[in-house]
């Protein structure tokens, strides 16, 4: 069975616990075992994790997500307004499934994020 591509949007408290789940198989439902962490994008590369990811996986760009071909699902939890919705949107586009944990955004701009994900 082919492994599901994940690019995750962000690596603060929620990202990394994100990429935990993905990396570590114990103790979790066996579908997760299918999800492979392709690219991590983050701020700062210098930035103090409590993770440890190889170096080839992130990035500062996070376009390198949204048209990764490797990838299907990208997992929004940077937060904020923007450049969250700009990714989302075009991470849509890009025939991806999105998962966010921004309530923010949605708050702001579910709607016009539920239309493009409709068209």
């Amino acid at each position: 069975m082919k492994k599901i591509g994940i690019g995750l949007l962000g690596l603060g408290t929620v990202g990394q616990g994100v990429a935990n789940i993905i990396n570590d198989p114990s103790g979790r439902h066996p579908l997760v075992g299918e999800l492979d962490l392709v690219c991590v994008s983050v701020k700062n590369l210098q930035k103090k994790r409590d993770i440890s990811l190889p170096d080839s996986i992130i990035t500062t760009n996070p376009l390198e997500i949204v048209n990764n071909p490797n990838i299907q699902i990208v997992v929004e939890v940077m937060g904020g307004i923007e450049p969250a919705k700009s990714l989302i949107i075009q991470a849509i586009r890009a025939g991806k499934s999105v998962v966010t944990a921004n309530k923010a955004v949605i708050a702001r701009h579910g709607e016009e994020i539920s239309n493009e994900a409709k068209a």
